[in-house]
């Protein structure tokens, strides 16, 4: 409840995120079945990089400000969203732009302040329900959606020391009550023992067709520090493999510094 968004909305963790999340979307668009987005930690839905918050911090001026000078066509799909929408777009309107007429999106939101801002932005969009409730309990009050086709983007904050447990349990829960479809949830890499955990928790797990894209700004070696990121990817759409790679290193091209142990890339954690 203490964790607001808007101070590191744009930074590089967000540009990998949203990038992978643009290409997924797309990949769900190549049917012409109906499909639905829940998103159960959805923020505000827009970020202004100019405010005081986003200013404090400067974030995204290591992340979006750099990546928009890119010109890697494997960036570009993802950087023309974020040039059409106007201020940076959080998960909510990236999914938002990307439905189809058929298409839902479905976000979930716990902080009030947050939630309200969410409501002024899409209330009344046909297209798009509001849930004030925290984003696990979404997880099993809001799947399956009724088009049986979809994306579930789990993203909370970290801040609860338990939060990767929570996510494990979290991803059970989805898989169980809709075993077809998409789940993806982001992580923090700061040092490397909480992500073995979490991937060895996984392989626990009865759930298969597991991969999982990371992103390294630096060896992560400092447990203070945000060194990278991940992206994990349960049922994910035919050529994940193949096509996320290249967007990751565009990502790493534009916004690596050279550090020791920088890197980007995808690894199955379980198969089919």
């Amino acid at each position: 409840m203490n964790y607001r968004h808007a101070y590191h909305a744009g930074n590089f963790a967000d540009c990998m995120k949203h990038a992978v999340l643009v290409w997924l979307l797309r990949a769900l668009a190549r049917k012409e079945k109906p499909f639905s987005v829940l998103d159960t930690h959805a923020g505000t839905g827009f970020y202004d990089l100019a405010a005081d918050q986003a200013r404090r911090t400067g974030e995204a001026s290591g992340g979006i400000m750099r990546a928009l000078e890119s010109p890697a066509p494997a960036l570009a799909d993802y950087l023309g969203v974020v040039r059409v929408l106007g201020l940076y777009p959080g998960s909510p309107a990236i999914a938002r732009a990307l439905l189809r007429r058929d298409d839902r999106l479905v976000c979930s939101e716990l902080h009030p302040d947050d939630f309200a801002t969410l409501r002024r932005r899409f209330g009344r969009d046909r297209q798009v329900s509001l849930h004030l409730r925290d984003g696990y309990e979404a997880l099993s009050a809001l799947t399956p959606p009724a088009a049986r086709r979809g994306l579930v983007l789990i993203d909370p904050p970290y801040e609860d020391p338990e939060e990767f447990d929570r996510v494990t349990n979290g991803l059970v829960t989805a898989h169980a009550r809709f075993p077809g479809g998409v789940l993806a949830a982001w992580y923090p890499i700061k040092h490397r023992a909480p992500v073995r955990a979490f991937q060895a928790a996984l392989r626990q797990t009865a759930i298969r067709d597991i991969v999982f894209a990371e992103f390294l700004r630096r060896e992560p070696l400092d447990p203070a520090r945000l060194n990278g990121c991940g992206l994990l990817v349960i049922n994910p759409p035919w050529r994940f493999d193949a096509e996320i790679p290249p967007i990751l290193s565009a990502l790493l091209a534009a916004l690596g510094d050279d550090e020791p142990g920088a890197g980007a890339g995808v690894e199955r954690l379980s198969d089919e």
